[in-house]
């Protein structure tokens, strides 16, 4: 008899073929009085034979408010009922396919310029095609508008069911970054979700995704359509006496506290160093406890933390990178990984800049020789240095 292990066959459900899931927890993250909402998410893999390793993200498929699609069907006079041919010859209802497969939580460039076409000759179209002719104007209007928002403004009414779908956008998944080792939760997945509400233009909105995982779906029931999206660059050392330095605000939290789970079950003897950060600490200090019980338990070497309105003057994790600059510089040197996860515009550029910072005060290098080394040595050559960003 073979002791070689037998391979758990490859699961049936992909992106174009997702598993629908059940959630059996949401619960939120925050303390009472925070600014945010951000929860944490389980889901029963049972029966899905998906597998995920740390590093991975879930896609999720949302599915709008029922209630902004019975609001832009009354603005623009439609019927919800019109039944719309499908490419396997049947019919669908207008309200449904505006629920289940279109964006309508955020107004797309496309919209704007089939406006500029369609508009009768006037001020209206005017102004639209001046805002599609400055890619700038464009980006500032769709930002802060939904759908509707565009269609209230224009005045324009599709005279068909069929035009305004040609209209606007078909829905997409959203990835979200796997919190959890499924070494630890052999049946589930974990996610960190930011709950995006705002509200513009007089009305309260919210992100498809995180809207529809608060606020639309039920616990216990298996409707809730995902995927594994694998991530083979963004994975733990192989070695596991490698040193780990993991920089995280926010819900760049999720990949680590998988990380974190991983080295755990793993027993691996390496190091590990975490940076977070938030807005306060006694409000938004994300899975505090666990990371404490880590920190008790010698698996969680060092955290440093970061909340930016807990003082005066702001904080964040590049100024905790800069005042453990040698301390830092000492672990690359050791052969330690260095990872970022998190919001790209600001944070992780940041992040990079104070990386080549600490190269040059403590690398002895010129700014050429260290940006040389953070960008090519550390992130290509090495791979040591890799980014979860968005």
């Amino acid at each position: 008899m073979s002791d070689t292990p037998v391979k758990a066959p490859a699961s049936p459900y992909n992106k174009n073929n997702p598993f629908l899931a059940k959630i059996t927890s949401k619960s939120v993250l925050n303390k009472t009085g925070s600014e945010k909402e951000t929860r944490h998410i389980v889901i029963d893999l049972s029966g899905s034979g998906l597998q995920y390793s740390p590093g991975y993200s879930i896609g999720v498929f949302g599915t709008n408010d029922p209630a902004a699609a019975d609001e832009l069907l009354a603005l623009l006079a439609l019927s919800p009922s019109a039944p719309i041919a499908q490419k396997d010859g049947s019919t669908k209802p207008l309200r449904d396919l505006l629920i289940k497969e279109y964006t309508l939580n955020r107004a797309g460039t496309k919209l704007v310029k089939a406006l500029a076409e369609k508009l009768p000759a006037g001020a209206a179209k005017d102004r639209y095609a001046a805002l599609v002719a400055d890619e700038a104007k464009l980006a500032e209007f769709i930002f802060t508008r939904d759908v509707f928002d565009v269609f209230q403004d224009s005045g324009f009414k599709p005279a068909s069911a069929e035009e305004l779908l040609e209209m606007i956008n078909k829905s997409v998944p959203r990835l979200y970054s796997i919190a959890s080792s499924q070494a630890k939760h052999p049946n589930e997945v974990h996610l960190t979700v930011a709950i995006v509400r705002y509200e513009t233009h007089g009305r309260k909105k919210k992100g498809l995704v995180s809207g529809y995982l608060a606020d639309h779906t039920t616990l216990g029931e298996s409707n809730v359509p995902i995927f594994v999206a694998p991530n083979k660059h963004f994975k733990l050392p192989e070695d596991p006496a490698t040193p780990v330095i993991m920089v995280g605000p926010g819900t760049g939290i999720a990949p680590f506290r998988a990380f974190l789970e991983q080295r755990e079950m793993d027993g691996a003897k390496g190091p590990n160093w975490l940076f977070f950060g938030d807005q306060r600490q006694s409000l938004d200090f994300l899975y505090e406890d666990e990371f404490a019980a880590w920190q008790t338990s010698g698996l969680l070497t060092k955290l440093s933390t970061a909340f930016s309105r807990d003082q005066a003057q702001k904080v964040y994790v590049q100024d905790r990178m800069k005042e453990n600059a040698a301390e830092l510089w000492s672990w690359l040197q050791k052969g330690a990984y260095f990872y970022v996860c998190g919001d790209a515009k600001r944070m992780a550029k940041d992040v990079h800049q104070t990386l080549i910072a600490i190269a040059q005060e403590h690398g002895g290098m010129s700014l050429e020789a260290a940006t040389e080394y953070i960008e090519k040595t550390l992130a290509k050559d090495e791979r040591r240095y890799l980014r979860d960003v968005y």
